[in-house]
């Protein structure tokens, strides 16, 4: 999750910076233009190109932290919510940096500037100038479109936009990857105890919880199927194999720090049980109202029909031997139990599967 908020941090810096040239090139094209009667003779081109150049990298930095801030804090709030604290929050340090920018010149000019009347015209003609309303409201805006940016990003899941945007799945592509799908234990009983607006906030809770554990290990959430989440990873983009175990437990972890939590709005701790496979798969966008990325595949089918055998054999965690042997899991650090060959519904052959748990 570290790598992704850093990501994103490096990336708006680019970006506000390159708007801050932007923004100084946009303005002297339009003073030397022959709508304007010139620029200002306290006017440089090089002046404003520092000022808002670093304006964008700092605005940049502090952007990306809030907005990671205002993400993590407001995620499982309504939209506005975390646009209207994001905004209100630039607006504030963009007008202290106007204050700012207004104060430090009157200063080196006039070295007694409060009884000096001459320091205050020039202050107030700083202050007043109507250049700083339109920065403050570019900047507002620029705020508010890289918040939506990052709302939409979330959408569609870490890259996966930026997958869309450049046609990497315009034609399917076969690839390898390791699926997970996650089934909340007793949901049927759960959802009758609780109602079904409250039961919608406890999966709501229970998703938000376990986003980071997941993000952590490296996977994409490729799915919400009702209670259910379908959890993928590529096989060229993870190094540490482990991470396909420490998914499943670091959820586990996850739902038992908040335990209390659960206990007192809906007085009942959620518990999931999972099964994981791996092979190869079709990959694709699909859809033109809402396009997406999916996998098609038998290694889909076949994973699901493991998590499927989850209660029969009194398993939390179930993976196939395929990925148990492509896995190697440590013997210091899992204990590893086969399961006996399970006949799967629409299987030619019997597949054998095994319990993981932590040693």
């Amino acid at each position: 999750m570290l790598k992704i908020h850093l990501i994103r941090i490096l990336t708006m810096i680019v970006i506000w910076t390159f708007l801050g040239l932007f923004l100084t090139t946009y303005d002297f094209l339009l003073l030397i233009s022959h709508l304007s009667s010139g620029p200002h003779q306290n006017y440089t081109f090089l002046d404003a190109l520092t000022f808002n150049v670093s304006a964008g990298f700092f605005g940049g930095m502090m952007g990306g932290v809030a907005l990671t801030i205002v993400n993590r804090k407001f995620r499982t709030r309504p939209f506005y919510t975390g646009l209207i604290v994001v905004v209100a929050f630039f607006v504030l340090i963009t007008s202290i940096i106007t204050l700012f920018s207004a104060v430090v010149p009157t200063v080196i000019n006039y070295p007694h500037p409060l009884s000096n009347p001459n320091a205050k015209a020039f202050f107030l003609e700083q202050i007043l100038t109507t250049m700083h309303v339109k920065n403050i409201i570019f900047w507002a805006i620029v705020v508010a479109i890289s918040h939506f940016s990052v709302q939409v990003s979330n959408k569609f899941g870490p890259g996966n936009l930026w997958k869309i945007i450049t046609g990497k799945y315009h034609l399917p592509k076969h690839e390898n990857r390791v699926f997970m799908f996650l089934d909340l234990k007793s949901s049927t009983t759960i959802a009758e105890k609780l109602g079904g607006e409250k039961y919608h906030q406890f999966l709501k809770d229970i998703f938000s919880d376990i986003t980071d554990p997941i993000i952590n290990s490296q996977a994409e959430i490729y799915q919400y199927v009702g209670d259910e989440v379908v959890v993928s990873w590529s096989l060229d983009k993870v190094k540490n194999k482990n991470q396909y175990l420490s998914c499943f437990f670091g959820i586990q972890a996850e739902i038992k720090k908040n335990g209390a939590k659960y206990m007192k709005k809906y007085s009942t701790i959620p518990e999931f049980k999972a099964g994981a496979h791996y092979g190869e798969v079709v990959a694709g966008e699909v859809g033109i109202i809402k396009r997406d990325i999916t996998y098609s595949g038998d290694v889909l089918n076949t994973t699901a029909r493991i998590q499927g055998q989850c209660n029969q054999l009194e398993s939390l965690f179930l993976i196939s031997n395929d990925l148990c042997h492509y896995i190697q899991p440590e013997p210091k650090q899992w204990i590893v139990q086969s399961k006996g060959d399970i006949t799967l519904k629409g299987k030619e052959h019997n597949l054998e599967l095994m319990s993981v748990e932590k040693a």
